[in-house]
């Protein structure tokens, strides 16, 4: 499960991997737009609620799979 979280991570960041360690700041493509639409795949495919304030304080993929898979 977390394999499959990866790869819509990923997807999402518009890159091939992503790795637990990653700093998800340092994404080129990360911006408000990306925050949304990891926080609309959270909630539609884990039924996880992530508000942008939790997504702000998650520092690492590590950190936001977690948090989505808790």
């Amino acid at each position: 499960m977390k394999e499959e979280l990866l790869i819509k991570i990923a997807e999402i960041l518009d890159v091939d991997h992503v790795n637990m360690k990653d700093n998800l700041k340092d994404f080129e493509e990360w911006d408000s737009l990306t925050g949304l639409s990891i926080i609309a795949m959270s909630h539609t495919d884990y039924n996880k609620k992530i508000t942008n304030e939790i997504l702000n304080n998650l520092q690492t993929v590590e950190d936001l799979a977690n948090f989505i898979l808790a």
